[in-house]
């Protein structure tokens, strides 16, 4: 009868193999339920990202979604039928500009284990929320404390949500500051991969007066923490989870200041193979 009912958990994985290659590759050496939890998850946050990043909708737009998406989390988000018609409302004018991935944030939700949803919602909802107040600031960063807000709510919540789901899958207690430092050294890898493109179109993550220099250094800082994370995750496959993304972004940004805009396909293998042999695991 609807989008829910007839979305299984092998299209959730088609659409984010389609979405992301960088998680894809890591989420499929968990084991079953973990992934499940995990894949949903990542597919949820990324639901709301893409109305973030669309460069065609207004602000104004992506405020009213961002900030609605929020409120029917909060109110709605563990009754899927009422979820899914009040997301069908909100999304119908937009039908043809919001990826499928947004479209169908009812159905990831949905299909989330059950153990883990309530902390799904509750970070998603958070995210959709600290995006929607830096639509309204434009964006503008002006201070390294801005710039950790910004980073906070597009990428830490992320790595918060990831100890949530450890510490339900497998009882590991991570720290949650070093938790957010691994999403902020990811985010910042991109925001360097990214800034041409950025710069493009109106928008400057860099604080006032930082040089590339600046935004290295604050990457480089926040991948040394991301590092200690790591160093706390016990040897197997949530490690090498974690140790995949780490080590594709370090070899992304060795890349560009070696002058390469991304890295090979080649190195790209053989960076998730170390990763994987560096966590004690076959795949």
């Amino acid at each position: 009868m609807t989008r829910i009912a007839n979305t299984t958990m092998k299209e959730a994985m088609k659409v984010l193999k389609e979405t992301s290659r960088t998680f894809f590759i890591p989420i499929t050496y968990l084991p079953k339920e973990l992934k499940e939890g995990v894949a949903t998850a990542y597919l949820a946050m990324r639901a709301i990202d893409e109305i973030e990043d669309d460069t065609e909708l207004d602000s104004q737009d992506k405020i009213l979604l961002l900030k609605s998406i929020e409120n029917l989390l909060k109110e709605h988000g563990n009754n899927s039928d009422t979820l899914e018609r009040e997301l069908t409302q909100l999304f119908q004018p937009y039908n043809d500009r919001l990826p499928h991935v947004t479209l169908a944030l009812a159905c990831w939700i949905h299909l989330t284990p059950d153990s883990v949803v309530d902390k799904v919602i509750e970070y998603t909802a958070t995210m959709a929320g600290g995006m929607a107040s830096w639509v309204e600031k434009e964006w503008v960063i002006n201070t390294e404390a801005d710039l950790d807000d910004y980073t906070y709510y597009v990428a830490g919540i992320v790595g918060l949500l990831l100890n949530e789901l450890w510490d339900w899958f497998e009882d590991i207690k991570a720290d949650e500051e070093l938790a957010v430092s691994f999403g902020r050294g990811l985010q910042a890898v991109n925001m360097i991969r990214n800034r041409a493109e950025d710069i493009e179109r109106g928008i400057d993550f860099f604080p006032n007066g930082w040089e590339m220099n600046d935004m290295m250094n604050y990457a480089y800082s926040n991948l040394e923490k991301a590092e200690s994370y790591l160093a706390s995750i016990p040897s197997g496959k949530i490690h090498a989870f974690c140790n995949i993304p780490l080590k594709l972004a370090i070899g992304t940004i060795e890349a560009i200041e070696q002058n390469k805009t991304k890295l090979s396909r080649t190195k790209v293998a053989y960076l998730v193979q170390k990763a994987v042999k560096e966590s004690h695991f076959s795949s």
